[in-house]
């Protein structure tokens, strides 16, 4: 096959091009410039998000999930605060990060109303604590570990991006931050990034 006849992108319209520079990102500090710039539409590449760009609903929330990303929290997941037409949310975010910044983050809990979920490196979590509604059935919960805990987890993560990353992630913690408030906004995402900065209480 010659050159110009290979793909540019994957099955989900990502770019190869920008996939391939997850392949050299072997620190959490790599993963979390790149996810930035894929926020700030830089990139048409996320590990684990098979799509080439982020759902409407993350538009007003990439600017600061690019400053969390660049201030020590890997973000894997996020949604905004909604109450509207039978469905509600509750603001969220996840990511890994060091034990350093997983107390941090979890100081939250002890001097905001906010709720920081930590876990460990290898922990296998499975809490349920609803931040989606439809109506009256729940259809997202937090509080299960995301972190790479099997085999498989660790290979669909170096797919994606590479082996050192993969095992990097099975080591690190794994945080989950929400605002108990159903439907606000603009609390949690500047009190997490006022701790990640180490600025103390909000």
């Amino acid at each position: 096959m010659k050159p110009e006849e290979l793909p540019a992108h994957d099955e989900y319209g990502r770019l190869l091009e920008d996939r391939g520079v997850w392949r050299q990102a072997t620190t959490l500090e790599a993963a979390g410039e790149l996810t930035a710039r894929w926020l700030e539409g830089g990139s048409s590449y996320q590990p684990g998000h098979f799509a080439p760009g982020f759902d409407p609903e993350t538009v007003a929330l990439a600017a600061v999930l690019a400053e969390l990303n660049r201030n020590g929290l890997f973000t894997k997941e996020s949604q905004p605060g909604i109450l509207a037409d039978g469905a509600a949310q509750r603001e969220y975010v996840t990511g890994f990060c060091s034990a350093g910044t997983a107390g941090e983050l979890l100081a939250l809990s002890t001097h905001t109303e906010l709720v920081t979920v930590a876990h460990a490196p290898g922990e296998a979590s499975s809490a349920a604590i609803p931040v989606t509604l439809a109506g009256t059935e729940v259809t997202t919960v937090l509080g299960s570990s995301e972190n790479p805990v099997d085999e498989a987890q660790i290979r669909d993560w170096a797919d994606e991006t590479n082996d050192a990353l993969a095992l990097l992630l099975a080591d690190s913690w794994y945080l989950e931050i929400l605002d108990p408030v159903w439907g606000r906004n603009g609390v949690l995402l500047p009190a997490v990034l006022q701790a990640l900065k180490g600025a103390g209480p909000p």
